[in-house]
């Protein structure tokens, strides 16, 4: 959504019925376009909830694509709050130059009377990696457990990680504002960076998801996630929906 076109801004409340997959439009969350200016352009992330994220990897490679085709250029460049990230398009994919990615080393905290490890990441917003098998029940079950443990007051994403080899993972994720979902860029970024930094893989890593793979490439702290992105549709909300 451009802010421009909206006769109304955009509020928490606003964002959780268009995001009511019974109600409303039904969404993992919506990219509000600040402001675009050729090649450049600023957006917030809104989660379902109303929430509001630092960062998406697949928002804004989403974002990515939206603006190369309203600019006709290859290689844009997305602000999302204080990062600023490059991307590129290469064919289907969108190439995203995420920044930088800090891994804490491992750590165990206690979830309703379980001992979890998981290792802390940041990708400008925050992961709690743990490795082990990502089964829904479990991703169902853990992930909003730890998402509002005490150890993450602003709470974090989640993500359960099995290791299938020296260059690819899979794993089940719970995100912070939205819950169980299909894909993630960040946390998939987040898993490589843990694996990497822990000896249980290599870059480059294939990330599967529910949702289909993406690769994270990395070197000197810093991420560059690839993936598809495309346009499905338009839509138009109607008078009657009253935002």
């Amino acid at each position: 959504m451009e802010r421009a076109e909206l006769d109304v801004p955009l509020t928490p409340e606003r964002v959780r019925r268009i995001c009511d997959y019974h109600f409303g439009v039904g969404s993992d969350g919506i990219l509000e376009v600040v402001s675009a200016n050729g090649a450049e352009a600023e957006v917030v992330i809104w989660n379902p909830d109303g929430s509001t994220a630092e960062l998406s990897g697949n928002g804004t490679r989403i974002a990515a694509r939206w603006l190369a085709r309203r600019s006709g250029e290859e290689a844009v460049r997305v602000r999302v709050g204080p990062r600023e990230v490059a991307a590129r398009l290469r064919g289907r994919d969108v190439e995203l130059d995420v920044g930088e990615v800090e891994v804490d080393e491992p750590e165990t905290i206690d979830v309703a009377g379980e001992e979890v490890e998981l290792t802390a990441v940041s990708v400008g917003n925050p992961h709690a990696v743990i490795r082990r098998e990502p089964d829904r029940h479990e991703v169902r079950r853990l992930g909003p457990l730890v998402e509002n443990h005490d150890r993450f007051p602003k709470r974090t994403n989640v993500q359960l990680v099995r290791v299938d080899g020296p260059h690819e993972l899979t794993i089940g994720v719970w995100e912070r504002g939205a819950g169980e979902t299909l894909s993630s860029g960040t946390s998939s970024v987040a898993a490589a960076a843990a694996g990497v930094a822990r000896g249980w893989c290599e870059s480059p890593v294939t990330v599967h998801l529910v949702g289909g793979d993406l690769q994270v490439e990395l070197a000197d702290g810093r991420a560059v996630l690839t993936g598809p992105a495309e346009e499905i549709c338009l839509i138009e909300l109607a008078p009657e929906f009253e935002l």
